[in-house]
């Protein structure tokens, strides 16, 4: 595991796995909603998110943490592990509703300056529209690269901390 992409429904706890996976395992992360975001809610040009994703595939350790279906496919193409954190819907839900409560009104860590934290009906709809419109999409990717990677599918919040905790810590390079 040296090239890690974790993908899931927004209040999934992507960025809190690949922080902690981070620490384990002594990779670098990479949060793709501090690229893609600029100060102001900005998106970041499409042709220049995708060069962004070559650029940061090309390294040879990383987590990358975040969906982006455009530039999904550069991601599934270069990592040899793929989490999916497939979390109910009222998990997400309850993640994005606590994540808003605990950063309102600032900056949270994985994400890019100038881009406080909120919370709107639209991303409450894309959480609760998820497992129907996207997961079904994820899932049968997943199955067409199941023999040429390491395929991860956690499905609870007690599922990810036992997959933390079956993963050897590595000391620090350098």
């Amino acid at each position: 595991m040296k090239r890690i992409m974790i993908i899931g429904c927004g209040g999934s706890g992507k960025s809190t796995l690949a922080i902690q996976l981070a620490r384990k395992l002594s990779l670098t992360v990479h949060h793709l909603d501090s690229l893609f975001w600029r100060p102001g809610w900005q998106e970041t040009p499409k042709a220049e998110w995708r060069v962004l994703q070559e650029k940061l595939c090309a390294e040879q350790e990383w987590i990358l943490d975040g969906n982006y279906g455009g530039t999904m496919n550069v991601r599934f193409a270069n990592a040899d592990t793929i989490i999916f954190l497939d979390i109910s819907t009222f998990t997400c839900l309850l993640g994005a509703i606590q994540r808003f409560l605990r950063f309102h009104g600032r900056n949270r860590p994985d994400m890019a300056e100038g881009c406080q934290e909120r919370l709107s009906w639209d991303y409450l709809k894309w959480i609760w529209t998820y497992r129907r419109n996207r997961r079904p999409k994820i899932l049968i990717q997943l199955d067409k690269l199941k023999d040429e990677k390491h395929i991860v599918l956690l499905e609870s919040r007690c599922a990810i901390r036992h997959f933390l905790s079956t993963k050897k810590d590595q000391p620090a390079i350098g």
